[in-house]
């Protein structure tokens, strides 16, 4: 990655069809970056890249097996490398502990935690090569406890521990790690979860009594954190964990 701000930068966006993703791929774009949105949902991915002859997408499962390879092959075919990676998709499925099921269980840790292992892992030579940033997308649920969501905080919490591991490992090759990790925000992955229309307004509203600012953020304002940590002009920060929450990591 260059050393000016001005400097034009290959970014990989996982979930970058719908929400934070999609915000965050905009706002790179609108930088002049060239970016690489990978999701499931193909007809998400044309939307958030129409009109944006920067964007490109690649639609496929990033838990399935070669995935990682894949999409680092098409970073490189498309974009010329990667420099900034954000591993933004995650899965959400609300269970107390005694409904927890294997198979959900294990849907959420293959997206939100090994996924974003492997990605890393086989982008980190080009990463290496540009001198370039991985942004982690978290959660404050990481560092609260949330009824229902056990599995989902805990790979949060965990994506966490590989930034802080990973910036120690990667910073005598000139890469910085760097979690950004969001209160409630407005997307639509309370729905994905299999919440309907009365559960999520209660849950929206339980959400806002915890958050000092009263409100739920915007896609857009996570993803303005996004980019900003990416930029050349914080290559000093690394293994940092910022909460963009409305304060809600600090009623703990």
């Amino acid at each position: 990655m260059g050393q000016s701000g001005n400097d034009r930068r290959s970014v990989v966006i996982t979930g970058g069809g719908t929400g934070i993703g999609r915000a965050a791929a905009h706002a790179f774009a609108d930088e002049d970056h060239d970016v690489l949105i990978v999701g499931r949902d193909e007809t998400a991915l044309k939307e958030a890249a129409h009109g944006r002859p920067a964007i490109r997408y690649l639609a496929l499962d990033i838990t399935a097996p070669g995935a990682p390879e894949e999409i680092v092959r098409t970073a490189v075919a498309e974009l010329g490398g990667v420099d900034v990676l954000v591993n933004n998709a995650a899965v959400v499925k609300r269970q107390p502990l005694e409904d927890v099921d294997r198979t959900i269980a294990e849907e959420q840790i293959a997206t939100n935690l090994l996924a974003p292992l492997l990605l890393t892992q086989a982008a980190l030579p080009h990463l290496r090569a540009a001198g370039g940033v991985v942004v982690n997308v978290s959660a404050s649920a990481a560092v609260r406890g949330w009824a229902g969501s056990s599995v989902y905080g805990a790979t949060k919490a965990g994506l966490d521990f590989l930034t802080r591991t990973w910036a120690v490992e990667q910073a005598p090759h000139g890469v910085r790690v760097v979690s950004v990790s969001p209160g409630p925000v407005e997307t639509g992955i309370a729905r994905a979860s299999g919440l309907d229309d009365e559960q999520i307004a209660r849950l929206r509203a339980a959400q806002k009594a915890g958050v000092p600012m009263g409100r739920i953020g915007q896609p857009e304002e996570i993803a303005w954190w996004i980019v900003t940590m990416a930029r050349p002009e914080g290559a000093f920060a690394t293994g940092v964990v910022l909460p963009v929450d409305g304060g809600a990591a600090t009623k703990l």
